[in-house]
């Protein structure tokens, strides 16, 4: 039954992958939306029975054949309605599921998706240390900062808050695989927000309202609170929304300023998600999104592969397919093959096998590309592919893969 137990782990990450993409949508649609309804939403007319009720803005909106009329309380309603819904539960799942996803695809297989000898010689145990302190102690920091005097000032608490999340990337960098390294950053920028739901959000919410159970005026303070935090989640979107996926893009986080390009990319992230902000408000600010888009160019550019020597044709392009063959033999066979041999793998990474000449061939693009061009396989070169080796294939496909 031993040998079932990788086949048995990629069920649990697809199952528990497709649940962390439901709930993450689920959790940052709704910040997405209640962002939007706050700034969207307009004061009633002086005197008029909504700001009698203290109401302190609405919309009518349409959607879905229906009309809605949502109204935002300046502190609370007079009286507390029989049914409120918290919104809670999108952020703990997604938070949940998506530390089972870490666990399951990474500290379970932590030697091969976690550490790099290349760029440290560290345990597995040492690696899972590092991401778990990672998470705790982001946390602590973010949160002593928000109760500082910083974080009064809303433009230089998120400069810092940028600056020490780059800082953390830098660090991880470092210690850590690339891939592993990125995902930790977006699981420490996660466990911040679900932090401010569960440690600030839903427990002001809770205070305002037993306040109103027992008769008493809710101290607008909690809510306050809880909008900055709020704001803050989302900010954080997009910078976690690209880490959740950058996983499939190794000319990202495979190169030796692997922190620097997170950081211009989250950044660009941040320009875009202000400029939709503040369009909600009926500002429209393309400067924002037209810096995030030149950041994203510059990225793109800055980390672009060396142009190719040229190659002269081999004069037996049998026997240098031969020794191509072989270095993908002992250097890829054990992870890319129809029944892999690397422990942890029970298939072909997204199914790509080098078995037979002919899927060699097929695939030959994705080799040098991810062989040669950003070195992201073997993964953690695990196999320990040498400089030489990634020669020999570049010469091979740039003769023209014969």
């Amino acid at each position: 039954m031993e040998y079932l137990i990788p086949y048995g782990l990629e069920w649990a990450n697809l199952l528990v992958r497709w649940l962390h993409i439901i709930t993450g949508i689920a959790w940052i649609g709704a910040s997405f939306y209640f962002v939007w309804l706050d700034n969207s939403i307009r004061p009633p007319a002086p005197g008029s029975e909504l700001a009698k009720k203290g109401v302190s803005g609405e919309l009518w909106a349409v959607h879905g054949g229906g009309f809605y009329n949502p109204q935002k309380y300046l502190v609370a309603p007079a009286e507390l309605p029989k049914e409120l819904h918290w919104f809670k539960w999108e952020a703990y799942s997604t938070w949940l599921s998506g530390i089972a996803l870490l666990t399951i695809a990474y500290y379970f297989n932590a030697q091969a998706m976690m550490v790099d000898k290349q760029v440290a010689d560290i345990s597995s145990l040492q690696a899972v240390g590092i991401g778990v302190g990672t998470l705790l102690v982001g946390w602590t920091v973010y949160d002593l900062l928000c109760r500082s005097p910083l974080g009064k000032h809303d433009l230089w608490f998120g400069v810092t808050i940028f600056v020490l999340i780059v800082a953390a990337a830098y660090g991880l960098t470092h210690v850590l695989s690339g891939r592993a390294a990125y995902i930790h950053v977006g699981a420490l920028i996660g466990t911040i927000m679900v932090g401010n739901v569960l440690m600030l959000i839903i427990p002001g919410q809770r205070k305002m309202v037993e306040a109103m159970s027992a008769g008493r005026t809710p101290d607008p303070v909690h809510g306050q609170k809880a909008k900055q935090r709020s704001v803050h989640n989302n900010y954080f979107t997009l910078p976690v929304l690209f880490i959740m996926i950058s996983n499939h893009y190794a000319m990202t986080y495979r190169n030796d300023r692997a922190w620097l390009v997170l950081a211009f990319i989250m950044a660009a992230g941040v320009f875009i998600r202000h400029f939709f902000n503040l369009r909600h408000k009926g500002r429209v600010e393309w400067r924002y999104p037209a810096i995030g888009v030149a950041l994203l160019a510059g990225v793109a550019v800055a980390i672009a592969p060396a142009r190719p020597v040229a190659v002269v044709p081999a004069a037996d392009p049998a026997a240098e397919f031969a020794k191509v063959k072989a270095i993908i033999d002992t250097r890829c066979l054990s992870c890319h093959a129809a029944h892999p041999t690397q422990p942890g793998f029970a298939a072909a990474p997204l199914g790509v096998a080098f078995d037979t000449a002919a899927e060699i061939h097929q695939n030959a693009e994705k080799i040098y590309r991810q062989v040669v061009q950003t070195k992201a396989m073997p993964l953690a070169n695990l196999t320990n592919m040498t400089d030489a080796e990634r020669a020999q294939i570049a010469a091979w496909y740039e003769a023209g893969a014969k």
